[in-house]
């Protein structure tokens, strides 16, 4: 495997989603005992780019200096498109937060991570 820091951006956002989906959908179980077909809803009003974009701005102030690094990578990525459900602004900020908790992840943060998604 690459060095973290190698890792393009957008390889990290990959990994980044999926560990941001789990948080969220950890903190929906938490919260309560849902039936499943009212779980995926409730995980899909958290998990796209408008709302992760929201949430990129607010753990701004958080991060330290090699976090703030691996996030302005991540909003500099170019995806090469834009869903039509977002502005090209909220996706870059989406891909950052994503960029970001896929780095903690591969450098094991794990608990910095979840420091930084209870901000949210």
């Amino acid at each position: 495997m690459p060095e973290h820091a190698a890792l393009s951006p957008l390889a990290l956002a990959f990994l980044g989603d999926t560990v941001f989906d789990l948080l969220v959908r950890e903190r929906l179980l938490r919260e309560a005992n849902r039936p499943p077909r009212k779980l995926q809803p409730a995980a899909a009003a958290l998990v796209n780019a408008r709302t992760q974009a929201a949430a990129a701005r607010l753990l701004l102030p958080a991060l330290d200096e090699r976090e703030a690094a691996v996030f302005r990578r991540g909003r500099n990525a170019h995806p090469g498109h834009v869903p039509r459900s977002c502005t090209t602004e909220e996706y870059a900020y989406a891909t950052a937060l994503e960029a970001l908790f896929g780095w903690l992840w591969l450098e094991g943060r794990f608990e910095r991570a979840r420091e930084l998604f209870v901000l949210l």
